[in-house]
């Protein structure tokens, strides 16, 4: 569930190794060899697009560079190694998504292009995730 810190919003993710978790689907893999990391405390950051993890993590559960960009930081324009499709999943609800590296002792960020995909928004009054307001609460995609 999200948590609050001095007005960042915290949940916790599992974040799986995509081509593990179709292996597992089809009966190739058992789920005790599923390369996963559980994250407590990733922070939703609206102002990030993607999803981001330190290369310790991203090494954890083994997923593959697969080209650079250039990307806006905090600390100015730099370049970034985006890795492989992980699946995240935050409260029940999941994503396939590219991950970025970020600096080690870096959160896990969640940013806004996954967020819209789980169809979860930031409640500013308790500072935590809750289903789209728009949609009810229900994790609804929208494809018009």
């Amino acid at each position: 569930m999200g948590a609050a810190d001095m007005g960042r919003v915290l949940t916790e993710a599992t974040i799986y190794n995509t081509s593990d978790h179709a292996d597992e689907k089809v009966g190739k893999l058992t789920a005790d060899k599923v390369r996963k990391v559980v994250v407590a405390e990733a922070l939703v950051d609206t102002g990030a697009t993607m999803f981001a993890m330190p290369k310790s993590l991203i090494d954890q559960i083994g997923l593959i560079k697969q080209y650079e960009k250039r990307a806006m930081t905090a600390a100015g324009l730099t370049t970034i190694n985006v890795y492989g499709t992980a699946r995240v999943v935050t409260m029940g609800r999941e994503v396939a998504t590219d991950v970025l590296e970020v600096p080690e002792g870096s959160p896990v960020l969640v940013g806004q292009i996954p967020l819209e995909a789980m169809d979860w928004v930031i409640d500013m009054r308790s500072h935590k995730l809750i289903g789209n307001p728009a949609h009810g609460g229900e994790h609804i995609l929208e494809l018009l």
